[in-house]
């Protein structure tokens, strides 16, 4: 459950305002240009803190995801193929006092532990995306060999990732870097709206409404208003048992998520984001036959950077 939280760490968030009038409409738009990559460093701190029959149990996660995308070339469709690859990992986490720290720029061979060994396996992993000219990733190559790079850091987890780590999953994980822009022209104060759906098998799904705003320039950039709602589904009964619990029942509403998008129209891409979101609910968990009530809060704030070149630091 703990490896999971870093495929939420992707997730946009929108806004809504009131529009404005007389102004000129900007379109708002990426452009890719063969064989030149950009990069992302993504950062996200999740702090977590579950009451089970009385105890309370906190975990506090940093993580760090640096990404290459190199646009190879265009079909007969005008489809984009663009190669995304995980430049480099650090994880810090922090659970009820006990400390896991992974940073690949630095520790070449690993830790040792199991957690560690995880993160270090997700380094050097390669898709081929396929992104359409309405901005959608429509088809990703490489989940095979992920998986497998994955299931010899850790085999125990072999049915677990087989599930969560669908081609639609992954789709809507590289999918909500391209996501932001509207469909079409938009004024100071115009919103747009977009959905999405996430199943993670066991885990349960995510169905998530973004809105959008447009609030015009700041600087050289335009900057978007984001806020998100977040509905979390517990899984089916028909889901096959792949962790040592289930997920009965869950009542999570997202609170305070808001945000903001700038993005480069002169060099049509993202070049900054920076999103928080709240979790609050209760659940219902099976052990063994013994079903327990939890109480969780999680606030959770993601950063995202593009640059021209290559952040990851060097090794010393």
């Amino acid at each position: 459950m703990l490896l999971r939280r870093w495929f939420l760490a992707v997730l946009l968030v929108a806004g809504l305002s009131v529009p404005a009038f007389g102004q000129d409409a900007v379109t708002l738009s990426w452009k890719f240009e063969k064989d030149k990559p950009f990069y992302q460093e993504m950062t996200t701190t999740t702090k977590q803190t579950m009451t089970v029959m009385g105890m309370q149990v906190t975990q506090n996660q940093s993580q760090t995801f640096y990404f290459s995308w190199t646009p190879k070339e265009q079909d007969k469709d005008k489809n984009w193929i663009i190669i995304q690859k995980i430049e480099a990992v650090k994880m810090d986490i922090e659970i009820a006092g006990n400390k896991i720290p992974y940073d690949s720029t630095k520790d070449a061979a690993g830790t040792g532990n199991p957690l560690a060994e995880f993160f270090k396996a997700l380094v050097g992993s390669e898709f081929k995306l396929t992104v359409s000219p309405e901005m959608k990733v429509i088809k990703i190559d490489g989940r095979d060999d992920f998986i497998n790079k994955l299931i010899k850091a850790n085999p125990q987890m072999e049915p677990l990732l087989k599930q969560i780590l669908g081609d639609e999953a992954l789709k809507q994980m590289s999918d909500s870097a391209f996501a932001v822009v509207p469909d079409k022209p938009v004024k100071k104060g115009q919103t747009w709206d977009k959905k999405s759906s996430l199943n993670m098998g066991p885990i349960g799904s995510y169905d998530s409404t973004y809105k959008y705003t447009y609030e015009g320039k700041e600087g050289k950039l335009d900057k978007i208003k984001v806020e998100t709602k977040l509905e979390y589904h517990p899984p089916g009964a028909g889901q096959a048992a792949t962790l040592p619990f289930k997920i009965k029942e869950a009542k999570l509403n997202s609170k305070d998520a808001t945000g903001t998008v700038l993005f480069d129209n002169d060099k049509h891409r993202l070049e900054s984001s920076n999103q928080k979101l709240k979790l609050e609910g209760t659940l219902k968990i099976d052990i063994g036959g013994m079903t327990s009530d939890v109480e969780l809060t999680q606030e959770q704030t993601t950063t995202v950077k593009t640059t021209d070149t290559n952040p990851v630091p060097a090794k010393k």
